[in-house]
């Protein structure tokens, strides 16, 4: 499956109007919240970029198993989509998923906490959330935001080709401005 996203942040101030406005526009149901803890593992290797796997697991919901996620380098193709596509590869898994990686020789990089707020529309996914840095390492009990903004994703998963699906997303993140400007991410423009 090949997942389209774009991103924006919203000002603190402005989440109560955009959490109403896609009230407004998503599917006819209560936004999910969460509250999750996310882990990104690094492996160095003999290529130039290190190999990249993030654990995530929801803090607000006992016994919810861990997910393993692995996200492909982006793909360079038509300039005119909307949207920044990869591939993707998300599983769940079991507890001891940390320790597991550390004995294949992975090291974790860096972990935060996102808590938001998920809406849906159709096959969309619009994800609105504030990343908290974790102040003390394992410790997710002592955090602090890490701005004063919440980022915005708006994301969809389907079969490679469906470049249909890009047109829907720039439709929809139209109907946010100007409260969001949702855009696809160059990704040469963050190395």
């Amino acid at each position: 499956m090949m997942p389209g996203t774009v991103f924006r942040s919203v000002l603190d101030h402005s989440l109560e109007s955009l959490i109403h406005r896609l009230r407004g526009l998503c599917d006819n149901m209560e936004p999910e919240t969460f509250l999750d803890h996310e882990m990104v593992f690094l492996l160095k290797g003999q290529q130039a970029s290190p190999f990249v796997l993030r654990a995530r697991r929801s803090m607000d919901r006992a016994g919810a198993p861990w997910h393993l996620r692995y996200l492909g380098q982006p793909e360079m193709g038509d300039k005119n989509r909307h949207a920044l596509v990869r591939n993707c590869v998300d599983i769940a898994t079991s507890e001891n998923l940390t320790d597991f990686l550390m004995e294949m020789g992975f090291r974790m990089d860096h972990e935060f906490v996102a808590r938001g707020h998920l809406f849906r529309k159709g096959i969309m996914k619009i994800v609105v959330y504030k990343i908290f840095r974790i102040l003390t390492p394992g410790n997710t009990d002592n955090t602090e935001a890490l701005s004063l903004s919440y980022l915005v994703e708006l994301s969809v998963v389907a079969p490679a080709g469906q470049d249909v699906v890009s047109d829907d997303m720039r439709n929809f993140a139209e109907q946010l401005k100007p409260l969001v400007h949702l855009e696809k991410i160059d990704p040469k423009r963050l190395m």
